[in-house]
């Protein structure tokens, strides 16, 4: 088995990544370690400058993923910012600054960044559509997202889904383009 290693402590990230790529015969690990953080507008260079250093640092071949919640009627506020808006506007700033808005739409734009040492990172994108809620709700979760976002086809918060359920929501299309980009490159180094 070819063994990847995950820079996250995020127990769900690990499950999604061993969900879609151990069947191919990757082993997935993890690693929990502070990566330089750029500033940057933009997720997917986020992602690609921390996978880059910890594949160095790590000496191993590692996937790191930056996710971005964009805001359509305030042009795609905070974006890359998601962080930086849970700490400091909490779920009540969010709400108020969504008072008297129509449009309500917004997604999760979440970029996976996998790098092998010395080498340059190669990026896959998954996209999840929502709403914003009215209110705040949900038991589950933690951050102000899980409370007040509503995935495309569902009436209620991911807050309102237990841990193992919630994770389904997210798009995978990242894990899937990840899992067929090491599928076709192990096809091509096998020849």
């Amino acid at each position: 088995m070819k063994k990847i290693t995950y820079v996250t402590g995020n127990w769900a990230k690990i499950a999604s990544a061993k969900q879609y790529l151990e069947p191919l015969g990757y082993e997935i690990d993890n690693i929990k370690i502070e990566t330089p953080e750029i500033q940057s507008d933009d997720v997917t260079e986020v992602a690609k400058y921390s996978a880059k250093w910890a594949a160095n640092e790590l000496n191993i071949p590692v996937i790191k993923n930056d996710t971005g919640f964009f805001i359509k009627h305030y042009n795609g506020f905070p974006g890359a910012y998601m962080k930086y808006m849970d700490e400091t506007l909490k779920v009540d700033g969010l709400l108020k600054l969504m008072e008297g808005v129509e449009d309500r739409s917004a997604y999760l734009k979440e970029t996976i960044a996998y790098c092998e040492p010395g080498g340059e990172p190669i990026v896959f994108e998954g996209k999840t559509e929502g709403t914003i809620a009215y209110e705040s709700s949900g038991e589950y979760g933690w951050g102000i997202i899980d409370h007040v976002f509503i995935p495309k086809g569902e009436n209620k918060t991911l807050g309102n889904f237990p841990d193992e359920e919630r994770w389904n929501f997210w798009s995978v299309q990242a894990y899937l383009d990840l899992a067929k980009y090491l599928d076709d490159k192990d096809k091509t180094f096998m020849k």
